[in-house]
């Protein structure tokens, strides 16, 4: 398949991302596994929606939850898309709350990030002199605009000002974690944004998170221990409900984000390696930008 040009738009699809690209059996155009320096990416599914064409990754696995947020391949799913020619990525992630104040099943665009991962490869440029890139905005801040303005459509209205603190996983925080993360300034924790957005940045694509909020976190909310359920029981049957019908809003709240978008990005994202281009550090083939060592 060419690719180049044809799939400007892609979805990171999370932990229930397997029954999104089921639904769409029949729809999609699947795409084999890309090679990339840093292994394989797994099976992608292109889709038309629109005027646009959008790249949908499973980041857990196609089947079920195959793959848990620490040993997800972060960068050869980031090079795999950029490689189709994706410009611009949405993913989604079903963090807990760390502020009371936030509803179990609210959407959210998060305005920052906290990384607390340990383990994680984190950039494409190791043993290189380059990759010193401002983060702020953490997010891209064209994507989050569309994004809210959906979201507020589809659900009344949407935070703004919050912060995602990714953990290593995949054992949940304790609660002692959790007050920490509080007095850090984070509103929300789950365990993929980081490194994907990072490494997003380094190649220049646009980057924003989408949350459901799946649970209050550890000692936020008081919750018994229940065996063998959902996160041993921090969820109750009213706010699982409540998570389901965010989820089911999800896909469309992102394709009609995709649609909203100006053609032209006009971001601090898309020029984040400039810098080094004008230093002569880098060309304008991004596959040369990275260690070949890796």
């Amino acid at each position: 398949m060419s690719s180049a040009g044809q799939w400007q738009y892609a979805v990171i699809a999370g932990s229930q991302g397997f029954r999104w690209v089921s639904s769409l059996a029949g729809e999609t155009r699947r795409i084999e596994p890309i090679k990339t320096p840093f292994g394989n990416s797994p099976y992608l599914h292109a889709i038309r929606f629109g005027n646009v064409g959008v790249v949908i990754l499973s980041r857990h696995g196609e089947r079920g939850y195959e793959v848990s947020a620490p040993f997800v391949n972060y960068r050869a799913n980031i090079w795999a898309l950029k490689e189709l020619g994706v410009e611009r990525i949405i993913a989604w992630s079903g963090p807990g709350a760390i502020d009371r104040s936030i509803s179990v099943g609210e959407i959210i665009v998060p305005d920052d990030v906290i990384d607390e991962t340990r383990r994680r490869e984190s950039t494409f440029y190791e043993g290189l002199g380059i990759g010193f890139i401002r983060q702020n905005p953490a997010f891209c801040p064209e994507i989050a605009a569309k994004l809210r303005e959906v979201i507020v459509e589809k659900q009344g209205h949407c935070r703004t000002g919050d912060v995602y603190v990714c953990t290593e996983g995949p054992r949940l925080e304790t609660a002692a974690e959790i007050r920490k993360m509080a007095l850090y300034g984070g509103t929300l924790v789950g365990m993929t944004v980081a490194p994907e957005v990072f490494l997003a940045r380094e190649l220049e694509i646009c980057y924003c998170p989408v949350c459901y909020v799946s649970n209050y976190a550890e000692g936020i909310a008081e919750r018994p221990y229940a065996t063998g359920e959902l996160f041993e029981g921090m969820l109750t049957p009213d706010e699982k409900a409540k998570v389901d019908a965010a989820l089911a809003l999800l896909p469309d709240i992102i394709l009609e984000t995709f649609i909203r978008l100006p053609a032209e990005r006009r971001c601090p994202c898309s020029q984040s390696m400039e810098r080094y281009r004008r230093r002569g550090d880098v060309g304008e083939d991004w596959h040369t930008w990275v260690n070949k060592r890796a």
